[in-house]
């Protein structure tokens, strides 16, 4: 893979090798599942690992990480005079108003979608998700915003999309295309992709995916003040603006949390700011240590892998440069390069694995739709074939390692992944499927009875309940 950044030891840039392998030993041993790390200081790249089966050229799911970048967009285009931030959202879209435009709404400006602070008092997502014409745009101005906008701050992906509407109602332009060329482009970041309304518009606030070494060109730009290799890519002022406080999103338990919100970037401890996107990915700018990090990862809280950065990793950020220690260099190197997620644990065959190999087990109706599971146990892979709408998914398991292909994910597209299957006792077949674009992974506990065969499955991670419908069915 060609590098953008320059590489450097630890040590050239003020930070030890040691420091930094406490760091991962202790974020490898109590957060799960960490994807990739990049930290960069001084400009140059001192530490990079990716946790096996995550791939270094591979783009990864960003989340909320994506309205970080529509914030950019905004910045650029108020730079090329298309608007202000004080310009009103109902001016941008007079044909998608309400029958009735509050005085809430008219009073709505760009300010307060950049800021969250548009007066609702709910998340609008899930209206613009469920609207039968696929129009967003009009289902958000249909909300109504129960605060004054300035007042009252909430967490409101649907005020990014809002964002990505304007530039594209502006430019004629999806954000993305908008983008390339002024930001994507520039940075080297040579293949994103962006999820995308019914009606064609960049979501926005979620759906971008790209590299770890993508984010942290991305957060060296914001570092260095809009500049990128002598050129100026976004306004020295808007990144200024950006990053600033702007809203009180206080009181909140985790307090990474709880330090103000900026435009579509929050607010951290020891004055840094940062980009992040549910289950763990992160774009952490530190301005006084001169440094970077950008994580990816599929955890369920946050806050944690924030409290190993500021334990670890900030009061290592020395001065100056430090003598070179070629013994913990070469311990940090061999540490980077066996980080891998386990594969499934437990044993590699079963007693009963002949006699239930070949067997169609037919499901008992289920929300899933799922009617038939079938398995072919081997010496070298394992394969459970699925049968549903969808048609046949036949998965095929590593043994005790993962192997890659692809799988459908929620029964809806395939998907790269990984998946590693192992006996975890006699009786029972269990294995998990790593989407390694993504932070989710399912997990299969097969339960073998006589003739009757019980699944059970869940997600690593999820925006509701992990767990999935037990599925139960018979041999034929």
């Amino acid at each position: 893979m060609t590098h953008r950044l320059p590489r450097s030891t630890p040590e050239a840039q003020g930070i030890s090798a040691a420091a930094i392998s406490d760091f991962v030993e202790v974020a490898d041993k109590t957060i799960h599942d960490i994807h990739s790390l990049m930290i960069m200081r001084h400009g140059a790249v001192v530490t990079e690992g990716w946790w096996h089966p995550f791939e270094e050229e591979r783009n990864h799911v960003l989340f909320s990480l994506s309205k970080s970048f529509t914030s950019s967009a905004i910045g650029l285009a108020v730079d090329e005079g298309l608007l202000t931030v004080n310009d009103p959202v109902i001016g941008f879209f007079p044909d998608d108003l309400p029958a009735t435009v509050s005085d809430n709404l008219a009073s709505m400006t760009v300010h307060h979608l950049l800021a969250m602070y548009t007066g609702h008092s709910e998340d609008t997502t899930g209206y613009l998700r469920s609207s039968a014409d696929g129009n967003w745009v009009k289902a958000f101005l249909a909300q109504p915003a129960t605060y004054p906008p300035g007042s009252y701050f909430l967490y409101n992906t649907g005020a990014t999309y809002m964002l990505s509407a304007i530039v594209q109602k502006l430019t004629g332009q999806t954000l993305i295309d908008y983008l390339t060329p002024r930001l994507f482009a520039p940075l080297g970041i040579a293949n994103p992709t962006w999820e995308t309304c019914p009606r064609g518009i960049n979501t926005g606030g979620y759906g971008l995916k790209i590299t770890t070494e993508d984010i942290a060109c991305f957060g060296q730009m914001y570092l260095q003040k809009g500049v990128w290799q002598g050129q100026q890519i976004l306004p020295g002022a808007w990144v200024a603006e950006a990053t600033r406080y702007h809203s009180d999103n206080s009181p909140n338990e985790n307090v990474d949390w709880a330090q103000g919100y900026g435009y579509q970037f929050w607010r951290c401890q020891h004055n840094a700011y940062r980009g992040d996107g549910a289950f763990g990915q992160f774009c952490v700018v530190l301005p006084e240590q001169d440094a970077v990090i950008a994580i990816t990862s599929g955890v369920g809280p946050m806050q944690p892998t924030l409290d190993l950065i500021w334990e670890h990793l900030l009061p290592a950020f020395g001065p100056v440069a430090l003598p070179a220690d070629g013994a913990a260099h070469s311990r940090l190197q061999e540490r980077l390069a066996g980080l891998a997620i386990p594969p499934q644990a437990g044993e590699s065959s079963s007693a009963i694995a002949q006699q239930v190999t070949g067997r169609s087990y037919r499901m008992a109706e289920n929300v899933r739709g799922i009617r038939t599971f079938s398995f072919d146990f081997g010496p070298e892979q394992n394969i459970c074939t699925i049968e549903g709408p969808w048609g046949e998914e036949q998965i095929v398991c590593g043994v005790g390692e993962w192997r890659k292909g692809e799988s459908l994910f929620a029964e809806r597209e395939r998907q790269p992944a990984a998946v590693s299957g192992a006996w975890s006792t006699p009786d029972t077949f269990a294995f998990r499927v790593y989407f390694y674009e993504s932070p989710f992974c399912v997990s299969y506990t097969c339960r073998f009875d006589d003739d009757t065969l019980t699944v059970e499955s869940a997600l690593n991670v999820a925006f509701g309940p992990t767990g999935l419908p037990q599925l139960v069915g018979k041999a034929r």
